[in-house]
């Protein structure tokens, strides 16, 4: 998408003065004033033939629609911050931080305690997120596109762990949540994603449980995108109750499955009219 194209966009300027910035402080005032324009313009950004404003917009994507905590708000809480804690309760030694405490104990000529030294360990995160998303012969054209614009999203920079399947027959781990794999990596298999198949949600939603598993974040939510019509043989229900948190994104022309799998997996859905409005649809069943 060109410049121009973008410059109808309301505080598109503000926000991208000249080829190549992306101000953030710009983005997150507009944010906060006009949320659902400015996400709208964020995914546009994403599309920009300015190769690094639509680097940086994909970066910043991953920000706006992951970082929602209970709340619904933007938050900055990152995999879990590192807090400082006395060495005897583990974590990694701060030297810097206990340096005061060596030097003490050496003038003192006794051995310094471990309960003396600083040591850093990471806090628990707040949130976990698993997203699936649905490639099979069902989910073609802008529901795929939706699809793997909200997954693109939700790899940069996750709260808390994240992991990203996709599923049609077999389900396929993009991005595992123990994994390093750069976001950038996600992006680029998520979006090269062609819909085939049937749709094996039942598995999908199993693997999806499996991930959450390995996480210590407060919150583990699955975040399916699909039409939830499953077309094997396995009933999705029972897997969809052992997931701890579901949310469901299903295109608005046809969102009759989801609707009855959210109703008898107590989840929560919501309809997605297309790729620009998925990003705002996750942030609102984030802070539900």
């Amino acid at each position: 998408m060109a410049r121009s194209s973008l410059a109808g966009h309301p505080g598109f300027t503000e926000i991208s003065p000249e080829v190549g910035v992306l101000d953030v402080d710009a983005f997150d005032a507009a944010l906060a004033e006009r949320p659902d324009e400015t996400l709208t313009l964020l995914i546009d950004m994403g599309k920009a033939t300015d190769e690094k404003l639509r680097a940086a917009a994909r970066r910043l994507a991953g920000r706006v629609v992951l970082e929602i905590g209970r709340s619904g708000r933007v938050t900055r809480r990152g995999i879990g911050r590192l807090r400082a804690v006395p060495a005897d309760r583990g974590g990694d030694l701060d030297l810097d931080a206990s340096l005061g405490a060596v030097a003490e104990a050496r003038a003192a000529r006794r051995p310094v305690g471990l309960d003396e030294l600083t040591a850093r360990t990471w806090a628990r995160p707040a949130l976990a997120l698993c997203l699936v998303v649905d490639a099979s012969g069902s989910m073609g054209g802008d529901r795929l596109a939706a699809a793997a614009l909200t997954a693109a999203a939700c790899a940069f920079r996750a709260p808390g762990d994240h992991a990203v399947l996709s599923f049609a027959a077999e389900t396929q781990v993009l991005r595992d949540i123990g994994s390093t794999r750069p976001p950038s990596a996600v992006v680029d298999r998520v979006l090269g994603l062609r819909g085939h198949g049937v749709t094996a949600l039942s598995g999908a939603l199993r693997a999806a449980t499996a991930q959450l598993e390995r996480t210590r974040a407060e919150r583990r939510i699955v975040v399916l995108l699909s039409d939830c019509r499953a077309t094997d043989d396995h009933d999705p229900v029972p897997a969809a109750r052992r997931v701890p948190e579901l949310l469901i994104l299903a295109p608005e022309s046809d969102h009759e499955q989801a609707a009855e799998l959210a109703a008898r997996s107590n989840a929560r859905w919501a309809p997605v009219a297309g790729p620009s409005d998925a990003p705002g649809v996750l942030r609102s069943l984030l802070g539900g």
